[in-house]
């Protein structure tokens, strides 16, 4: 066996070695998809560290600093991130459930898993939606187009109850089911609308490059336009896309109430089409090498296997959690928690295009830091001013506007938001 194996790589499509392993055939998307944001997460890192005092942009995750001893706020904030929140990107095999396990580099889209373990060695030119859930679960945008939202920690609110000891997590915690987006229950794939081009890099306004694509990619489109999907053609003056897993043919519906025209430049879309939003307020971080075990126990369940096992079962040397990007492990735990998860009243307001959007408080993040002797070094340090903690998104929840979609029409962000 050990003959066998004698000179092959482990891991040929991580990042360190794809060039090597993939780019023989495969040089141009291999070098496009290494600068792409979906490869860097260059935007959602320097988010985060922006709001936390980062002066300079980072290129990628991998030049997120390390830190012998944490003496900043910042400085905390890059040990969350490589720590604890990096598990989805393509430098990381996944977290330990069973649908959070994949390949690494180009096989972390294109080499199918499921249920823990490699599907099949072949490397799939089209991936499936369950490729995309293995890193846009959770309340982040991919779950929520399969109407998912996580419950809370609590154990008191991880219903069903379940007579059996283990309950089944295949994404870490279980989640509520909400109704799907439109375009999924007519059957359009993630990559019916995100290309290959477009999450590979591909993006800008020469010829060989695809724009982002927006509701009004499709739903605005009007004869003599060109076409803006590969996978769509016109049939009688109509727009049809045809989806690219099942060949399924779908017409694209134009947008004919009235209050499209009169609104479509005061508010996007989602505003009165989203049926639902993620709004997790107060997601509270503590680093500390003593967890107090029995404090909790209530929120044993943290949507990550390596915190878990150690809450579960401490680790006679102390708690420790890896590095995502190297898998050095360093000592401490990350251990989270949320004031308050809900869905049902999308938080509406002026975007930087001025017109309405549907945010989240996806950077309403306190930090907190106890030392090896329990000392406290960082408490609940937040980000300020509170408007800074909402930005804009766009949830994957569409349907049809409800009678009383003018309510939608109005700001509700809190009041501290305001400039």
């Amino acid at each position: 066996m050990e003959q066998a194996h004698a000179g092959l790589i482990a891991r040929p499509a991580h990042p360190e070695q794809m060039r090597q392993a993939c780019g023989g055939c495969h040089a141009r998307q291999v070098a496009e998809a290494a600068a792409s944001p979906h490869f860097t997460a260059r935007n959602e890192v320097n988010a985060v560290r922006a709001v936390f005092g980062a002066k300079a942009s980072l290129a990628s995750l991998a030049e997120i600093p390390t830190h012998a001893q944490i003496a900043s706020p910042l400085d905390l904030v890059d040990d969350l991130l490589r720590r604890r929140c990096l598990r989805c990107h393509v430098y990381s095999s996944g977290d330990g459930y069973s649908e959070t396990v994949r390949g690494t580099g180009c096989a972390a889209c294109h080499l199918a898993y499921a249920n823990g373990k490699m599907s099949s060695h072949a490397f799939s030119r089209s991936p499936a939606d369950s490729q995309c859930l293995h890193c846009h679960y959770g309340n982040f945008v991919g779950a929520d187009y399969y109407g998912r939202f996580e419950h809370d920690f609590n154990l008191e609110y991880r219903t069903p109850y379940r007579a059996e000891a283990q309950q089944s997590r295949p994404y870490g915690v279980e989640f509520h089911q909400l109704a799907p987006d439109i375009h999924q229950q007519k059957g359009l794939a993630c990559i019916d609308c995100h290309s290959g081009a477009e999450l590979m890099g591909r993006h800008g306004g020469d010829r060989e490059k695809e724009k982002k694509v927006t509701c009004l990619t499709c739903h605005g489109w009007r004869k003599g336009q060109p076409l803006p999907l590969s996978n769509l053609q016109t049939e009688a003056d109509r727009l049809v896309l045809t989806t690219r897993l099942t060949g399924k043919k779908l017409v694209v519906p134009r947008p004919v109430h009235p209050a499209h025209r009169q609104y479509e430049k005061k508010a996007h879309c989602t505003v009165c089409h989203s049926q639902w939003s993620f709004n997790d307020q107060g997601a509270h971080l503590l680093r500390t090498e003593q967890p107090d075990d029995a404090a909790w126990a209530r929120l044993a369940v943290q949507g990550s296997s390596e915190v878990e096992a150690q809450l579960n079962t401490p680790a006679p040397d102390g708690p420790s959690q890896r590095d995502k990007i190297t898998g050095a492990p360093g000592r401490g735990l990350w251990l989270k928690g949320y004031e308050l998860r809900r869905w049902e009243r999308p938080l509406i307001g002026p975007g930087p295009d001025g017109r309405l959007h549907i945010f989240r408080p996806i950077l309403d993040l306190h930090l907190s830091m106890l030392g090896p002797d329990k000392k406290v070094i960082f408490d609940n340090v937040g980000v300020e001013p509170a408007r800074q903690r909402y930005l804009p998104y766009t949830p994957h929840t569409v349907g049809k506007a409800g009678a009383f979609f003018r309510e939608r029409l109005q700001p509700n962000l809190p009041p501290e938001t305001k400039p």
